[in-house]
């Protein structure tokens, strides 16, 4: 019998992975993943779904999703892509991770399968996801995209509802390098017959899911149209709906969940006419604690105080625009960056939203894509972004904290990878 880590070892060196390579990975169809779910005997059909996509967004609501219906009482999957510290992360019930010995024996039960048909490593993470649900006999699934939509592995799906968070630039390189061809392929998990809940409606994309949803016949709600959602102080919202006032409390921290807690309500709101019954008293006793409920991490994550420290794993040009915006907010004195990106990143972009007064340690991450930090201290000074280059990510957080005083700030981003290396995680 292979131990977990040989496992995890056949997967990373034998199939290609996005995360860690980038386009070379990445399969523009649902050949693989239908085949495997076939081989399986299409465990997808077993349970229900909700199924997330968007740019920004997608991963805090998939979990205030999970959470809230595991408040209800239903036993609830959650399938997330990538992981910050461990992959058993990326697949959990109930809050608690895939067991490593199901990881082990699901891959040594479908090697032959594997080797025929030659998946990327999230195909396999995708089938393996819905193998464990069904296996669990789980009430419902949140299951969010890894990228795009209409041919991601996830896309196999009839979920009860559908969820579209935020449209804005990333993966141009595979999705089109304009909004319209990236909402395209994010209104592909629109199904027939099943209502969409868009988030946040968005002038330059709303005609797409408007036209893809009457295509498709199915129901599409703008959740901002539907409640108004006020930021009273940090973490504290006032929500409007036809005249009542309802106030919620969000553990997870940043002013980009305003937009995420409309689309989160419209779908339970979708959920309670499809024969689940879940409670505002439930919502908001979720809300109040999805981080502990469901083990999310590295949004808007607080690691120490005096000075400051602050995670985000923002890092395309809507999340970081957010996450500017909520820095701006904060009362410092000096403020650090430690900025690492990956390599097939439009990063001018994101390089024009920093701010000229930070001080900044460019490192990189440990994985093949990421930027080299001497490269992209170099594209930085053209935006007047100074600083010093240190590559390893918790070297670079030492001594952002050694020089810094008690009423400075640091803030650790431009990758998920660089959060996911933080030792203090």
């Amino acid at each position: 019998m292979e131990s977990y880590h040989q496992t995890l070892d056949y997967l990373y060196q034998n199939l290609p992975m996005y995360q860690r390579v980038g386009s070379i990975a990445y399969k523009a169809d649902l050949t693989n993943t239908i085949a495997l779910c076939n081989a399986l005997g299409n465990p997808q059909d077993r349970f229900k779904s909700v199924h997330v996509a968007g740019t920004n967004g997608k991963g805090s609501s998939s979990h205030m999703l999970a959470a809230i219906l595991q408040t209800a009482g239903y036993k609830t999957g959650l399938y997330t892509s990538p992981h910050l510290k461990e992959f058993t992360e990326r697949i959990k019930i109930e809050g608690t991770e895939i067991s490593k010995e199901f990881v082990v024996d699901f891959v040594n039960r479908i090697k032959s399968t594997i080797e025929k048909i030659r998946p990327s490593f999230f195909e396999i993470t995708v089938a393996m996801a819905f193998d464990y649900f069904a296996q669990q006999k789980i009430d419902i699934a949140i299951i969010e995209v890894g990228l795009g939509g209409r041919l991601d592995s996830t896309n196999v799906i009839a979920p009860v509802v559908s969820l579209i968070t935020n449209i804005s630039f990333d993966h141009q390189e595979l999705l089109g390098h304009t909004l319209t061809k990236i909402a395209v392929e994010k209104a592909g998990i629109i199904k027939v017959n099943t209502p969409v809940i868009i988030s946040e409606r968005q002038m330059e994309v709303e005609d797409v899911f408007i036209r893809k949803a009457q295509e498709m016949n199915s129901p599409i709600i703008f959740a901002d149209a539907k409640f108004s959602v006020t930021l009273e102080n940090e973490g504290n919202y006032k929500v409007d709906q036809s005249g009542k006032t309802k106030h919620y409390r969000l553990d997870l921290k940043g002013l980009y969940q305003r937009k995420n807690l409309a689309g989160v309500l419209a779908v339970i709101d979708v959920l309670n006419e499809n024969g689940f019954s879940i409670s505002d008293d439930q919502v908001r006793r979720a809300l109040s604690s999805t981080s502990s409920i469901t083990g999310l991490k590295g949004r808007w994550q607080r690691l120490g105080e005096l000075p400051l420290v602050i995670c985000d794993t923002a890092h395309n040009e809507g999340g970081v625009k957010e996450v500017m915006q909520q820095i701006h907010s904060q009362q410092f004195e000096q403020l650090y960056f430690v900025w690492g990106c990956v390599n097939d990143k439009e990063i001018r972009t994101i390089l024009s939203l920093l701010p000229k007064t930070a001080y900044y340690f460019f490192c990189q991450a440990k994985i093949p894509r990421a930027m080299k930090a001497n490269e992209l201290y170099a594209q930085a000074l053209e935006f007047d972004l100074r600083g010093e280059i240190i590559q390893d990510v918790n070297e670079a957080i030492a001594k952002a904290k050694e020089i810094s005083s008690p009423n400075d700030f640091i803030f650790i981003g431009g990758s998920t990878f660089v959060v996911a290396e933080i030792d203090d995680l």
